[in-house]
């Protein structure tokens, strides 16, 4: 089983407002199970979540069935929290924008879902994500109704558990493919960029996606010449490579000189 890291799970702190033990069931234990929790979040891999309505930070419905087509990558988030689903949104979208400096923006989608409904309303997700400085067009925040969350957050294995400082919950994000199934769940320190573009080249048989046309051959380059650097979250130059490149390039174009000359010195002698 896939090694638990320390920030698997997250005691998201914030307001808890009158009602929510109410939609969770009023649960008696004070913290998830981590291994039950895992448990269920592995469980749903390779299975298709209900094709939900949610609404958009418009307050305009979104059917989950409406990103089919291309990788979709989702988090669940409540918008109370003052600490976790910040820090943790912020983590995401660094790996998300290290992603698609690689590869090239269009290669997949991002959904952050509200999960406590329903104080998580579309005017709430849209101040989450603006005070976030999230404005990236592939990236939407979606609010369920009462009816959606339970069903959905079970369709998604993603577990959470109110408590009087806010809520216990699974740090997850979800890797849904081009036809809607679950292909991986990434858990807390998993949450960069390498993790993110592996995944991407795991579900296409070991080749990482990336536009077509000129878009496409620079994604191509980049994905050769460049590194993962842990430190910064993001992909730098691998000069090494690129200086190979270079020498291969020089010894290749001084052997097809050297024909060149040759063939044109044979030419003038017949």
């Amino acid at each position: 089983m896939e090694r638990l890291s320390t920030s698997f799970f997250r005691h998201a702190g914030g307001v808890l407002l009158a009602g929510l033990f109410l939609q969770a069931g009023a649960a008696e234990q004070s913290q998830l199970d981590p291994q039950e929790a895992y448990r269920i979040s592995q469980a749903v891999v390779g299975t298709a979540p209900g094709d939900y309505t949610l609404r958009d930070r418009e307050g305009r419905p979104v059917r989950l069935s409406s990103y089919r087509g291309q990788p979709l990558l989702v988090s669940f988030i409540y918008t109370g929290c003052f600490q976790v689903c910040p820090s943790d949104t912020a983590l995401i979208a660094r790996a998300v924008d290290a992603t698609q400096d690689l590869l090239g923006h269009g290669t997949f989608r991002v959904a952050s879902i509200g999960f406590n409904v329903p104080f998580d309303s579309p005017q709430a997700m849209a101040a989450f994500a603006r005070e976030r400085g999230i404005s990236a067009r592939n990236w939407e925040f979606l609010s369920p109704d009462m009816r959606t969350i339970g069903p959905l957050a079970r369709d998604f294995g993603f577990s959470y558990l109110p408590t009087p400082k806010g809520f216990d919950h699974l740090t997850q994000l979800t890797v849904v493919d081009r036809d809607g199934r679950i292909f991986r769940q990434l858990y807390g320190d998993g949450l960069n960029a390498q993790a993110i573009v592996s995944t991407l080249r795991d579900m296409d048989n070991g080749v990482v996606p990336v536009p077509s046309g000129w878009s496409g051959v620079v994604a191509r380059v980049r994905l050769l010449c460049t590194v993962y650097d842990s430190n910064t979250g993001s992909y730098r130059t691998n000069y090494a490579v690129v200086i190979g490149l270079l020498a291969g390039a020089s010894i290749l174009g001084s052997v097809a000189w050297l024909l060149f000359s040759e063939w044109r010195s044979q030419r003038k002698q017949a």
